[in-house]
């Protein structure tokens, strides 16, 4: 059965915290159309895939993300082998 791909959309402060930058570098981001997003009444809500994108591009981003976002905690995730993240025998198991 084909599975339909929903893609994970992050609002502006979603997207900052994530990353540890400011906010006003992700508007940033939107206004130089390096993002994909859509407005949802009224507010940026941003592709996901597009700011792992954006992030790893550009080395101040990809640096702020691994010491202030989720990059911090990536050694405790203890993940053994990060292609494979997460483990793909523990999805679908339905």
């Amino acid at each position: 059965m084909d599975q339909v791909k929903h893609p994970v959309r992050v609002s502006v402060s979603e997207a900052a915290r994530l990353f540890g930058v400011d906010p006003h570098t992700v508007r940033r981001a939107i206004k130089r159309e390096d993002l994909r997003y859509i407005v949802v009444q009224g507010r940026y809500k941003i592709n996901f895939e597009s700011l792992v994108n954006w992030s790893q591009n550009r080395t101040s981003v990809k640096n702020k993300m691994e010491e202030k976002g989720i990059g911090q905690y990536v050694d405790k995730w203890k993940i053994k082998n990060k292609k494979f993240s997460p483990d793909p025998k523990t999805l679908n198991k339905e």
